[in-house]
């Protein structure tokens, strides 16, 4: 676990943000942010860990992989400025989690209502593919940002198998048990429980262009999974 005295959302924000566990990880994102991409030399990159956004009390969390390279470790906000961040947002917007279906930079005015989104890895991996390891690291931060957001919960929105079983490992450690196992796919759905507290794990195929581009994501695939997600935390 992660020994702090964090109290609330905002010290974990700023403790992810200054969190140096994953050695390969933090020479990555700051040697990203020197070289950069042409197109953004420009921009001062972020080049840090990136913590979760939105609402603080959230009936749905949104779980993804990790920061993209010159998306969210340029902008400092999760999904912010990458392509996948574009139909994410759009189809949150869709659902109403969003106040608009664009997100560009952390000053661009988006806005999320009954919505968090974290990712399992909080820094940019080299190839987008952290090890085990850092994801077992970097679950300690989203454990610790359960129990803050954890009682309003009604839904988790998993992006990809590697967010599914980082969602799974945390539902299992807050104490949740499963009605029963199901194995990831995109519209996946398995109801977790603990008391009378019953929060939903859907999944999704991630945004990202290898499933936009192929068509193995379409618009319409993902807006059903938020649609759903819409349905489970207003009833």
């Amino acid at each position: 676990m992660v020994a702090s005295p964090i109290k609330n959302l905002a010290q974990l924000e700023e403790a992810i943000c200054n969190c140096k566990k994953c050695p390969r990880l933090v020479k990555w994102t700051k040697d990203v942010a020197k070289e950069k991409r042409k197109s953004y030399e420009n921009e001062t990159y972020w080049g840090k860990p990136v913590p979760g956004f939105g609402d603080k009390k959230p009936k749905l969390l949104v779980v993804g992989l990790a920061p993209g390279a010159h998306g969210a470790n340029r902008t400092g906000r999760i999904f912010t400025g990458d392509r996948s961040g574009e139909w994410l947002f759009r189809a949150m917007h869709k659902a109403g989690f969003a106040n608009q279906a664009e997100s560009i930079n952390k000053k661009d005015g988006l806005k999320l209502t009954d919505a968090r989104v974290i990712t399992a890895v909080r820094c940019a991996p080299p190839d987008n593919k952290p090890t085990i390891k850092e994801r077992d690291t970097c679950n300690k931060w989203m454990d610790l940002e359960w129990k803050f957001i954890e009682k309003d919960l009604k839904a988790v929105v998993a992006l990809g198998s590697f967010a599914w079983k980082a969602a799974i490992d945390i539902l299992l450690e807050q104490g949740f048990l499963p009605k029963q196992k199901v194995k990831f796919s995109h519209g996946a759905k398995c109801v977790y429980l603990k008391q009378n507290h019953e929060i939903t794990l859907l999944g999704s195929y991630h945004p990202s262009q290898q499933n936009t581009f192929t068509g193995r994501l379409t618009e319409a695939m993902l807006d059903q999974v938020f649609g759903t997600a819409r349905k489970l935390i207003t009833t």
